[in-house]
């Protein structure tokens, strides 16, 4: 697995980059190639926040957490990236065919069964250029977590969301 560690407002040692490639590296037996992960450490008070970030044949695997111990933090966040790669795997078995994967796994059996993924509601609406201002206040205006529109700034399409830190956050189309 290729690591890139980053530090904000904290220097990364050489203990901490040990856990990092340790417990992380254990996740590589899912991969068949290998994949990039991107792991940025920060401190916010008194809190530790680890970013984790693993780039597999065009899927993400993400989590992100907090705790006051660092290394506590790296061990959940193994946790919270095992159980997405093990959901992805039961899922695409389920759509393809059983035993599609041979990919070994020596932890104990997944804790719930998959759910078949079923879209309930359609919803279709006009995308009206405006700017990401206007786009967090209309997704405000909704009571919304998200808003999908069309950027006039750059003309492609946007998503503008609101963190767990109450701040915006804005996706916007590669081009």
């Amino acid at each position: 697995m290729k690591f890139i560690i980053t530090g904000r407002k904290i220097d990364v040692t050489e203990g901490m980059k040990d856990r990092i490639y340790k417990r992380l590296g254990k996740l590589e037996k899912y991969f068949k190639s290998e994949p990039e992960a991107k792991v940025t450490i920060r401190t916010v008070k008194d809190d530790q926040i680890i970013e984790a970030t693993i780039f597999d044949n065009g899927v993400m695997y993400r989590a992100e957490e907090r705790d006051a111990d660092l290394y506590v933090a790296i061990d959940k966040i193994v946790d919270v990236i095992e159980r997405q790669l093990r959901k992805h795997k039961t899922h695409l078995e389920k759509k393809l065919k059983k035993g599609a994967f041979d990919i070994p796994y020596e932890g104990p059996a997944p804790i719930e069964e998959e759910k078949e993924l079923k879209v309930v509601k359609v919803k279709r609406f006009a995308f009206k250029p405006m700017s990401v201002e206007e786009a967090i206040l209309q997704m405000e205006l909704l009571g919304h977590d998200f808003f999908v529109f069309d950027n006039a700034d750059d003309g492609g399409v946007g998503i503008v969301y609101k963190r767990k830190d109450g701040k915006y956050a804005l996706i916007e189309q590669e081009v």
